[in-house]
């Protein structure tokens, strides 16, 4: 007889199921506002968005979209453009779209999410960030909370604790905001206009930013903590890592984050023409197509000074199919001319009279062990040398915390170069210091920065009330009376992202490489959501065993079958037990990872036993 491997639902399955949103760091309901997007509600799309993160509107431009990986229909065909998607609907009515929306949306925000005191002044009321429900909370009563740092986890706690009640002040030593958004993210990626726009809204909302005041120069670390009720210390890993083989103290030996601060800045760094960039990562990429960019471009305003021809060999450990960066950039990469070199390992960088020549490379025949540590092995019988007149070095990042001194400040640093704190809580040995981002978690997705910026908020919160943040939700399921769906949503295939043609990115530092989608595709896109809130819902007392659902699934994932064929975990065993004395024991298993919601088992069950039903959350 054969048997079925089946589980009962737990008790977050349901939420689960909404895989977009439970990949997201922050929580953001992709799938309420694909729907919105598809149903041309693009105020309510921008809305859901925004509502749990700060910087939606950069997110849609570079996220690497954890929401997307997720996405059910990926279990199909193909995953839905989600973050392509969320580009769209914040260029209709983000932060960037017009200057009007800025004060729309913040006082959106304001009014939604802030600290308000109710008139007998027993309690407050707010919202939680995190999810669009409310809640009341105890009074914040201003405290001056100290942020170094303006990068995404510095921003996102900010942002935060200004609608919790607290008062923020960030300190960013550049000239500019957003850390690594503005310094490290080429402007063909992520265009300025976007994050100052971002960051003007932050503002409104009543966080101070102090430009160009580092913390450790132009104030003591301690003295932020003497004058302050907290610090969160926020800084990002914005320092590159350096070889250690011959010759990687020469004058053209350059960290790549460092190259594209540069840039971003407008300063200039002579680097010839013939250029290799070291690193497998999006970073080597950005740091390579930067490079070609500057051909073309006027020497008074360049930040890199190249001949009107430029060779790019980027070289990595790994092979073409262990590469970290994002198939999108090798991709792109390569058709802006920049020659890729894989399975390469740097053994000496060549100077003469004071000037890089070439480097060395061997072969790299393994780079992870077969536990998947990083433990490279090479053929030095194999060996490369390519002439250049500059090395860029992107193998890897880390953080600069030479503005603070343990002894005299009371943090223990770790070897790894780490702020020692708790994991849940990112609080310090200090108890009113806390760390964010890189700090916390160590370089990862811009989204998750953000995340953990406003973890830190949250944290701080609990810190200066007892209480921690954490609404009281039941779930429940909501019967859909005239449920349809878009006539062959079923069948569409993912959208490909129009992109800017290879001609026009070669000395085109700021025009964006990624085109917005047109209405008409974002649309037809949005349309392919399966719409995982919703559910087939099944009532055994009302069920005849017809097998009429099992016959007309277009995708096979519904069974009936005799009980005793059931094998699964421990509460089918139970259920089992309970069941043993009755006879004729029938089960509808469901593969939900195949279900398209199509609905069409509801429509064809005579006795009304199945229902479409959407699954909500809403506060007790």
């Amino acid at each position: 007889m054969k048997k079925y491997r089946a589980q009962l639902p737990a008790e977050n399955h349901w939420a689960e199921t909404i895989k977009c949103q439970a990949a997201c760091p922050v929580y953001t309901d992709a799938r309420g506002y694909i729907q919105a997007i598809a149903q041309r509600d693009y105020e309510t799309a921008y809305l859901i968005a925004r509502v749990s993160n700060p910087l939606a509107s950069i997110c849609g431009s570079i996220c690497g979209a954890p929401c997307e990986a997720a996405c059910r229909r990926g279990d199909i065909d193909s995953p839905l453009q989600i973050r392509a998607l969320k580009r769209f609907v914040t260029g209709k009515l983000g932060t960037e779209s017009s200057p009007d929306r800025i004060e729309k949306i913040a006082k959106w925000l304001w009014d939604r999410l802030r600290v308000t005191i109710p008139d007998d002044e027993k309690e407050t009321n707010l919202s939680i960030v995190d999810l669009n429900t409310r809640r009341n909370y105890p009074k914040v009563g201003g405290q001056r909370i100290a942020i170094v740092g303006s990068g995404p986890a510095g921003l996102g706690a900010a942002h935060d604790l200004a609608l919790m009640g607290f008062s923020p002040v960030v300190f960013e030593r550049e000239s500019v905001p957003a850390g690594m958004l503005y310094l490290g993210v080429p402007e063909y990626r992520l265009p300025r206009n976007i994050i100052l726009a971002e960051v003007k809204l932050i503002e409104k909302l009543g966080v101070e930013i102090r430009l160009n005041t580092a913390v450790g120069e132009d104030i003591p670390f301690f003295k932020l903590v003497e004058e302050f009720d907290a610090v969160i210390i926020a800084v990002g890993a914005k320092k590159s890592r350096k070889l250690k083989i011959p010759g990687a103290d020469a004058p053209q030996v350059l960290g790549g984050v460092e190259f594209l601060r540069d840039i971003a800045l407008g300063n200039p760094v002579e680097i010839g023409s013939r250029i290799v960039v070291i690193g497998g990562g999006n970073v080597a990429f950005d740091v390579g197509r930067s490079v070609v960019r500057q051909t073309g471009q006027d020497v008074a305003v360049a930040a890199a000074l190249v001949s009107d021809m430029v060779d790019v060999n980027l070289c990595c450990l790994e092979s073409r199919d262990e590469m970290p960066a994002d198939e999108v950039e090798i991709i792109e990469g390569c058709e802006e001319g920049i020659i890729l070199h894989t399975g390469m390992g740097p053994k000496e960088i060549h100077v003469k009279n004071g000037k890089v020549t070439g480097v060395t490379f061997s072969h790299c025949v393994q780079v992870f062990d077969q536990n998947g540590r990083f433990d490279p092995k090479f053929d030095e019988e194999r060996q490369t040398t390519i002439e250049c007149d500059a090395v860029l070095l992107t193998i890897g990042q880390e953080v600069d915390l030479s503005f603070i001194d343990p002894a005299r400040d009371g943090l223990e640093i770790s070897k790894r170069g780490i702020i020692t704190h708790d994991s849940e809580t990112l609080q310090t040995g200090l108890p009113n210091v806390f760390v964010a981002g890189d700090l916390a978690h160590g370089p990862k997705l811009l989204i998750d920065a953000v995340a953990s910026g406003k973890r830190a908020a949250r944290s701080i919160y609990r810190h200066f009330t007892g209480n921690k943040i954490d609404p009281r939700l039941t779930d429940l399921h909501v019967l859909l009376e005239d449920f349809a769906r878009a006539f062959g949503y079923e069948i569409r295939k993912r959208i490909k992202l129009p992109v800017l043609p290879v001609e026009k990115r070669k000395g085109r530092m700021i025009a964006q490489v990624e085109l917005p989608l047109e209405e008409n595709v974002a649309l037809f896109e949005a349309g392919r959501c399966i719409n995982c809130s919703i559910n087939t819902i099944f009532d055994s007392e009302k069920c005849i065993l017809c097998g009429g659902c099992v016959e007309i699934c277009p995708c096979a994932c519904l069974k009936i079958v005799d009980f005793e064929q059931v094998d699964g975990d421990q509460d089918i065993i139970d259920l089992k037990k309970t069941l043993y004395d009755t006879e004729d024991v029938s089960v509808i298993l469901k593969d939900d990872t195949t279900c398209i919601r199509c609905g069409m088992c509801a429509v064809r069950c005579p006795a009304s036993a199945i229902t479409m039903e959407q699954y909500c959350l809403e506060e007790l």
